[in-house]
């Protein structure tokens, strides 16, 4: 059917239109979360430094940050850093909050291991309903950081940052309290759950080995276990004594 130059899509390519729609917009936010996440102190990141994030080729990105720059989410120029702006920073800390949540739920509510949620966080996060998230964020009790001790932005996409020292910049006698990690990857989140080494846990610092950095550390019913720097370089704690 033709009406006024404009045809009109039986269902089926409706459906296939839609799709394709999403899909961009999942794009999209894979963007801004990926540059959220890689943004320094002064907010930016290089091209370089998406490119090798996503797994995509430069112009590729290049491309895909002049139209979110048309969209007011990115500040983009030829050659320079780039930049959320406050609006692209609302929409990447609402996705983070989403994929957060989602990690949380599955592990308090559904039994999930801390190294088995990311994934499926990463296909959840795309649903476009705030009520649906609100919920879970109530049947959770409101929580402030993740599973592996991120924060969750708040319903404004703003997060709350709390510092945090390495375990590898601790010294020996100290004792601590292993508060996030680092990295979230499976291979090391299950050497951790090998050493059960899991958020809360308080940790005494025994000896540190000057060549490498490998750290002689007691926790729970372990009175020795050697971490190497590649570990503690990548634990989050807060002083306790």
């Amino acid at each position: 059917m033709f009406a006024l130059g404009l045809y009109i899509p039986n269902p089926f390519n409706m459906r296939l239109f839609l799709y394709f729609c999403h899909m961009n917009s999942l794009t999209e936010e894979n963007y801004l979360k990926a540059l959220f996440i890689l943004a320094d102190e002064k907010g930016e990141a290089g091209v370089n430094e998406l490119s090798k994030r996503l797994e995509i080729k430069m112009p590729t990105v290049n491309s895909m940050m002049k139209k979110l720059a048309d969209k007011k989410l990115v500040h983009y120029e030829s050659y320079k850093p780039l930049r959320l702006t406050e609006k692209g920073k609302k929409e990447a800390g609402l996705i983070i909050r989403k994929h957060r949540l989602t990690e949380m739920f599955l592990v308090e509510k559904m039994g999930f291991g801390w190294e088995e949620v990311h994934e499926i966080a990463e296909q959840i996060e795309h649903i476009q309903s705030p009520a649906f998230f609100d919920k879970m964020d109530a049947m959770l009790g409101y929580p402030k950081v993740d599973p592996h001790g991120s924060p969750i932005p708040d319903k404004s996409g703003k997060i709350v940052w709390k510092q945090y020292n390495k375990l590898s910049s601790c010294k020996p006698g100290e004792i601590v309290r292993l508060a996030a990690v680092i990295d979230s990857a499976t291979d090391f989140l299950t050497y951790l759950n090998s050493r059960e080494l899991k958020l809360g846990l308080k940790i005494k610092i025994r000896t540190i080995e000057p060549f490498d950095g490998s750290m002689t550390v007691s926790y729970s019913r372990f009175q020795s276990v050697t971490l190497s720097n590649t570990v503690t370089e990548r634990l989050l704690v807060e002083q306790v004594q």
